[in-house]
């Protein structure tokens, strides 16, 4: 059962990721995110009411929660528009399995020699996925970390990991309560970035999110968001974090999938072999 939610999961991030990547290329993340949090928030209130009576622990591990989880999406969604889906989601999604690994290990999970070699194999292919050509462009982005894609997908998954963990933490009280707290505190987020950028520019930076077609792309990644987390939420209660955290970070493969049928996305070889690595490294923690 914790194969199948946290695989489902996966499939669900990645489709969801690579709408709320759509968007934040005509847009910008925050813009995107405003519109998409809300209706993943609606959803996950209905689906909350009809369970079990929220506690505080689970609210507070939920909200900690999304808070990681919104700086992780912020800087996800600015490093789809900054570098190229295939390469940005892979990084993110391998930072996001170490930590949970380790949180894992320290939480008394036992991991067999394979799976203590699939970390390494991610960790190597973190190095090798993140390598993008040496032109001019590149340089200016070398000078500017902050737009440096594969750079903010790392830090990204920190966040995400993070999450995970923090996630898991909530337990199994209170239904889905940590989850609606957890969005919460992903709206406060956005709406904080939101505020600052106005401060600082006058206005959202950006062109606005515009059309109903791409108006229902965010808010369709945002409800699928919304849908991926909960399907972590109930894997990650029903057994290991490490093993629910890993395979949940397999989203990259729809990611990838996708970004490379819409917009024809090539990796070089030394990416190439970099996926090769992840895949096999997530394989190695899998079967561990």
């Amino acid at each position: 059962m914790v194969m199948l939610l946290a695989l489902t999961s996966a499939v669900v991030y990645g489709v969801s990721d690579f709408l709320g990547g759509t968007v934040s290329r005509r847009a910008t993340a925050v813009r995107a995110l405003l519109l998409g949090l809300p209706a993943g928030l609606a959803l996950i209130v209905a689906g909350a009411a009809f369970g079990g009576a929220p506690s505080a622990d689970g609210l507070a591990w939920g909200f900690g929660a999304g808070v990681a989880g919104g700086a992780g999406m912020l800087a996800f969604y600015r490093a789809l528009a900054r570098g190229p889906m295939s390469v940005v989601a892979p990084v993110s999604a391998l930072a996001a399995a170490v930590l949970p690994v380790a949180a894992g290990v320290l939480r008394g999970e036992r991991l067999d020699a394979p799976v203590v070699v699939g970390v390494v194999l991610c960790l190597v292919a973190i190095g090798l996925v993140s390598m993008e050509k040496d032109d001019g462009a590149r340089v200016a982005a070398a000078r500017r970390p902050q737009d440096s894609g594969p750079l903010v997908a790392g830090l990204a998954g920190v966040c995400f990991g993070v999450f995970f963990i923090l996630l898991k933490e909530a337990g199994g009280h209170g239904g889905l309560w940590p989850i609606a707290a957890s969005r919460t505190a992903n709206l406060a987020v956005a709406v904080l970035a939101a505020a600052y950028l106005v401060r600082r520019h006058g206005a959202l930076p950006g062109p606005a999110v515009r059309g109903r077609p791409l108006i229902a792309l965010a808010v369709a990644s945002g409800v699928l968001d919304a849908a991926a987390n909960t399907l972590y939420f109930v894997a990650a209660r029903s057994g290991m974090l490490s093993l629910a955290a890993v395979l949940t970070s397999l989203y990259p493969a729809i990611t990838v999938l996708m970004a490379r049928f819409a917009y024809s996305e090539r990796l070089r070889a030394v990416q190439r072999v970099g996926m090769a690595l992840a895949a096999a490294g997530v394989a190695l923690v899998t079967v561990g």
